[in-house]
């Protein structure tokens, strides 16, 4: 299923919708920051928020999903992460984006399709219809994959020296299935994502992103 499938109207929207995505370690609240400041300076109106866990409510469900104790069982949790995504998409992306700003987010719906549909093995094409029911079919305008090596991830989250969220203490093979599925979500939609390289300096990093950035902005 790709964007035009999905979208109806969205292309005549004012704002622009850009997600990170990427597996924990990744980089990606460092790349959010950097190009948050950067159309800041530009004079550009920006929304930054994150999934799960950018509404009052969403925080509530972030601690269940990332720090509750006990088991949450696979559908629960794929359950849990839309119903954060359909109240977030509802009362601030789209307002958002109706006033004409830039949203950067931490993760949206390709996250669930890696950790839930692929990660938990509940399948892709079910997450995904999931999601785009909860947000009515919304798919941001551009997905900014920073592709990391689970291992050299392990490595970035062991150096922070901070507890463990349940997903980020899933086994490799997990994690594993998860960066597959990211690459192969980017493969199946080129003109909607930009992979990048995760191991590379930050600053060539937040390059490539903005040099993405611009030939959007300038088509408006």
């Amino acid at each position: 299923m790709t964007g035009g499938d999905v979208t109806g109207g969205e292309s005549s929207r004012a704002g622009l919708f850009v997600t990170f995505e990427g597996g924990d370690g990744a980089g990606k609240t460092t790349q959010a920051t950097l190009l948050e400041e950067w159309l800041r300076a530009d004079g550009r109106d920006v929304v930054r928020t994150r999934e799960p866990g950018g509404t009052e409510v969403g925080v509530l469900i972030r601690d269940i999903v990332l720090h509750h104790r006990g088991e949450v069982a696979p559908r629960a949790e794929a359950l849990l992460y839309a119903a954060d995504r359909a109240h977030h998409i509802e009362t601030v992306v789209r307002p958002a984006l109706d006033r004409g700003d830039v949203v950067i987010q931490d993760r949206y719906l390709d996250s669930s399709v890696a950790y839930q549909g692929a990660g938990r093995v509940l399948g892709r094409d079910e997450v995904r219809s999931l999601s785009l029911w909860a947000t009515e079919g919304l798919l941001p305008d551009l997905t900014v994959l920073l592709d990391l090596d689970p291992a050299a991830a392990r490595l970035r989250l062991d150096a922070d020296d901070k507890p463990f969220d349940r997903l980020e203490a899933e086994r490799e093979t997990f994690h594993v299935r998860v960066r597959e599925e990211f690459l192969a979500l980017a493969a199946a939609e080129p003109g909607r994502f930009l992979v990048l390289d995760a191991s590379l300096p930050a600053g060539q990093l937040a390059d490539a992103v903005r040099e993405r950035l611009r030939s959007l902005l300038a088509a408006g």
